[in-house]
């Protein structure tokens, strides 16, 4: 039982997948995320928190092995890092859970690359389940590919994954547990396809979501460096199939997103419920984060992997053992590297063999108020570096050329200020974070 597991905490850790901050701060009018809203009662939240790469594969590589990926090279989906040499004498998270004696339980979307038999041993207690992206669109819902448009499912819950590894991570927090566990449980919601079941579509009126989203400008690319309007462009036909000249192809977007949104929310609280029913929870640090952020039209562009904030930042709150803190929000501008060294913290971990590039969190957690002493950090390829401070954002790209964006007063970045002879000073203050050295990218594509 959980009192026989001594001190040590155990650890539940929810990753979603593309959620932006339209539900989980209610930044976009209309969003229903009320199991989260609950959850944010109980935690402290943190909304300066970014991800240290704008696309899954990267930025799971990054939280996972606690390094930045200038540090391995994991830049972009499709890199495949745990079957890289870089890897080879990089400890991941579960693994060192594993070896500190934790149960570790893990399914859904969790590394999202392949990891060979020997490092699932290594890392996992169960054979995690997948599941994939399913169910997709149908032909009628579907805006060029079974991948893009919106539509409710009408067929059973468990017809999604998440539903399935949901009901899994709960009768395992229904078993008796001797030793304490690390629980991993990676929804694929509200990833594409914007498929969920039908409650959640009927949530909302399609025609009453405020539209378009207050954080898009009409000929927002104006001032944006060409390497930045090349990022813009990844998936530039789903701009123009959906986007500023297809408006009611939006709206949809728009409404299969928040539907996405509220069954990625509805399934976060059925584990939550099951948890706090359980034995563990005063003995549980709770951990809801997504892999990255997300743009629903933001700077002309729909998905992530670029450096402004609508990719970069993230929901993130940690709830700890007896809800300390609860309902406190800190401004430390921490992101997802600093999960690895904030677990081995709280939960007396062996240290990796590694050296993290990351910081523990325990101080921000302890008292929300304090000072932060690192500028947030998200990279895009070899070169492309982004950094806020909570007031401002800074980027550069490996041609030199610069945006800064003063989020203050201009919370959707539509001005760039980077030639404007004024921010030299914060432009410079920036510019120390850049990392001297760039791991060779280990390759990938950039959407």
């Amino acid at each position: 039982m959980a009192s026989e597991a001594g001190q040590r905490p155990n650890v539940v850790f929810v990753i979603v997948d593309d959620m932006n901050h339209y539900g989980f701060l209610h930044e976009q009018p209309g969003f229903k995320t009320p199991h989260l809203d609950r959850f944010r009662e109980t935690a402290v939240t943190f909304p300066n928190a970014v991800c240290n790469a704008p696309a899954c594969v990267p930025s799971r590589a990054s939280f996972f092995s606690g390094l930045y990926p200038y540090t391995t090279g994991a830049y972009l989906n499709g890199c495949d890092p745990w079957e890289k040499p870089v890897m080879e004498d990089i400890e991941s998270l579960p693994e060192t859970f594993k070896r500190a004696g934790y149960q570790v339980w893990a399914g859904g979307k969790v590394f999202h690359s392949p990891i060979s038999p020997e490092r699932k041993k290594l890392a996992f207690d169960n054979e995690p389940k997948a599941g994939g992206f399913g169910p997709f669109l149908k032909e009628e819902d579907q805006i060029q590919t079974k991948w893009w448009g919106a539509g409710a499912w009408d067929g059973p819950d468990n017809d999604f994954p998440d539903t399935r590894n949901t009901d899994d991570a709960i009768a395992f927090l229904e078993e008796e547990h001797e030793d304490p566990f690390f629980l991993v449980l990676g929804l694929w919601r509200p990833h594409t396809p914007f498929t969920a079941p039908q409650r959640f579509f009927d949530l909302y009126d399609r025609e009453e979501l405020p539209f378009p989203p207050a954080s898009f400008q009409s000929g927002d690319l104006a001032d944006v460096p060409e390497k930045g309007v090349e990022i813009a462009r990844i998936w530039g036909q789903r701009w123009e199939a959906s986007g500023e000249a297809n408006l009611e192809e939006w709206r949809d977007i728009l409404w299969g997103y928040a539907a996405c949104t509220s069954y990625a929310d509805e399934t976060t609280g059925r584990l939550l419920t099951a948890l706090d029913e359980s034995d563990y929870a005063e003995n549980t640090i709770v951990i809801f984060v997504s892999d990255n952020g997300y743009h629903v039209g933001e700077k002309e562009h729909f998905e992530k992997s670029t450096l402004w904030s609508a990719s970069a930042r993230i929901p993130f709150a940690v709830r700890l053992p007896g809800q300390k803190n609860g309902g406190s929000v800190s401004n430390a501008t921490v992101g997802l590297i600093d999960l690895y060294p904030t677990l081995v913290d709280y939960c007396q971990l062996p240290s990796p063999p590694q050296e993290l590039d990351g910081i523990s969190m325990r101080k921000a957690l302890e008292k929300p108020k304090s000072k932060w002493k690192r500028p947030a950090i998200t990279v895009f390829e070899e070169n492309y570096f982004s950094a806020s401070d909570g007031k401002y954002r800074y980027i550069q790209y490996d041609d030199g050329t610069e945006e800064l964006y003063d989020r203050s007063k201009d919370p959707h970045e539509f001005q760039n200020l980077a030639s404007n002879p004024e921010f030299k000073p914060i432009k410079a203050r920036f510019q120390k974070w850049i990392p001297e050295k760039w791991e060779t990218s280990l390759g990938g594509r950039k959407g």
